[in-house]
């Protein structure tokens, strides 16, 4: 399946993924501090491993950074 990760197409030899294992296969760093977009939708956190991505689905990872 092709699906967009932020912005860009990737290519995913399964049907689906789970948002999750999406982020351990792009060894996404702090997962606990990344909110997920998957179609324009948050995805809640506790939902990750359940919520599966699709083809022509796109995903966003947003981090966002404190400051002063």
């Amino acid at each position: 399946m092709i699906i967009k990760v932020n912005g860009k197409e990737q290519e995913i030899g399964k049907n689906e993924i789970s948002v999750y294992e999406l982020l351990m296969e792009n060894n996404v760093g702090r997962p606990d501090m990344v909110s997920i977009q998957l179609n324009g939708k948050f995805v809640d956190k506790d939902e990750l491993q359940t919520t599966l991505v699709k083809d022509k689905d796109e995903v966003d990872y947003l981090y966002f950074m404190g400051g002063g």
